[in-house]
């Protein structure tokens, strides 16, 4: 007789052994995939040398960034493949195969032959790698947080899909840090000679891991059970068209924020503010682990006091604050108060994005929670990740050097639309 199939039961208490496997589990995929975007970002120079000569260093740079975007154009269709297979099949299923796809795209980019020895494969290469990233990535966050609200103790979801959000954080800050560590170790000529491999290398690397650790999950009680009574409907029926809207509303906030006082704004400071690029950089990582640290006491707080109240308490922070904040670091450029206001800026995102995941989640029945937070979050860093286009675009058609925050302010109206119909059921039992 075979063994019955673990699982994974919500119980009361502090995050226990057992469930920090869950955890580990459900996160470190979105950790790796932001960090191979930002070690892809960073080192766009290279990138476009080796593998995008087109005559002269702008064509190839433009080239190099439009295959890094290109991995968003597969981001709804996997937050749909990947979703739906989470939700009929298990979310530890298509964890498993959501970091399968994403190690092979890892490895196509770390190990690719570069244009002098293919030509023209090369780049495809490179492009066919960035489309398997995004169509693992935008199946990951669906899949992680279902898996997470659905094995979280009794008021505990907004902590531990806290997590999620701040293993997106941590795969930042650890990419910088290993892109230091490069450009410290090497010379421009060493890292074009191959050294620009090792960052993704060492990404690989963390493949096998996780791979062992999602071989071995159970699925959450609530999903076994929804399982058993599951009709075949579609996660686009009439009746959760609302949900839909209201959850990619609620997502505008966070991924125009993120993208423009955190992705963005290291490149404001060099151009607007007369300050280094090491220096920016510095501040926004520092800014960055500020919001690691703060995003799960957020997300803790929301288990007590509500979701609502804590995003309503960051949206209108961030309608008032911004333009202020971007007058006075305008006022006065310095990196002490650059790493000040980008920290401020770095708890508001916190205390946003620490309810948000769990409060997006609870929008949804157990039989579409996967598909449906993948595909609007999918949409949403679409549209996040051309914010810092859009907030140079508003500099030069307003003529207002601080005109990026209107961009922030904006998404915050949104936001704040969203929430108005908003129903908080953070005290109610899943669905």
């Amino acid at each position: 007789m075979s063994s019955p199939e673990p699982t994974i039961a919500p119980t009361t208490g502090a995050i226990n052994v057992k469930r920090r496997r869950v955890i580990v589990a459900a996160t470190i995929g979105n950790l790796l995939e932001w960090y191979d975007n930002f070690i892809f970002g960073v080192l766009a120079l290279t990138m476009a040398r080796l593998f995008f000569p087109a005559g002269n260093e702008a064509t190839s740079l433009i080239l190099a960034f439009v295959t890094y975007g290109a991995g968003l154009a597969m981001r709804p269709v996997g937050a749909i493949v990947l979703g739906i297979y989470a939700d009929r099949i298990g979310r530890s299923a298509a964890l498993y195969a959501a970091m399968f796809i994403m190690g092979l795209g890892t490895a196509l980019m770390a190990f690719a032959p570069t244009y002098q020895t293919i030509g023209v494969w090369a780049p495809l290469i490179v492009l066919l790698a960035r489309l398997l990233q995004g169509f693992s990535g935008a199946g990951e966050i669906g899949s992680a947080t279902a898996l997470l609200v659905e094995s979280a103790p009794a008021g505990s979801r907004g902590l531990y899909a806290s997590l999620n959000a701040s293993s997106q954080q941590i795969g930042f800050v650890l990419a910088a840090f290993v892109v230091m560590v490069m450009n410290l170790a090497m010379a421009q000529d060493e890292i074009d000679a191959g050294g620009w491999r090792l960052p993704f290398v060492f990404g690989l690397a963390i493949v096998p891991a996780a791979l062992y650790i999602r071989a071995n999950l159970g699925e959450p009680d609530i999903f076994r059970q929804r399982a058993k009574e599951r009709r075949m409907r579609s996660a686009f029926a009439i009746g959760r068209a609302g949900s839909l809207l209201l959850a990619l509303g609620m997502l505008f906030l966070y991924v125009i924020a993120g993208s423009v006082l955190f992705v963005y704004m290291p490149t404001f400071a060099v151009q607007k503010l007369g300050l280094t690029g090491a220096s920016a950089l510095f501040a926004t990582v520092v800014a960055t682990c500020v919001t690691i640290a703060c995003t799960p006491v957020a997300g803790a707080m929301s288990d007590r006091l509500g979701r609502k109240p804590l995003l309503w308490i960051a949206t209108v922070s961030f309608v008032l604050l911004t333009y202020p904040a971007f007058v006075l670091i305008l006022a006065w450029p310095s990196i002490a108060l650059l790493l000040l206001v980008q920290s401020g800026f770095g708890i508001l995102l916190a205390l946003y994005v620490g309810p948000l995941f769990s409060a997006l989640a609870e929008l949804f029945p157990t039989r579409i929670r996967a598909v449906a937070v993948s595909l609007t979050y999918g949409i949403a860093g679409i549209i996040g990740a051309f914010a810092p286009a859009f907030a140079t675009w508003l500099i030069v058609v307003t003529g207002l050097v601080g005109a990026p925050a209107f961009a922030v302010i904006g998404a915050a109206t949104l936001s704040a639309f969203a929430l108005l119909v908003f129903e908080d059921r953070s005290g109610e039992p899943l669905s």
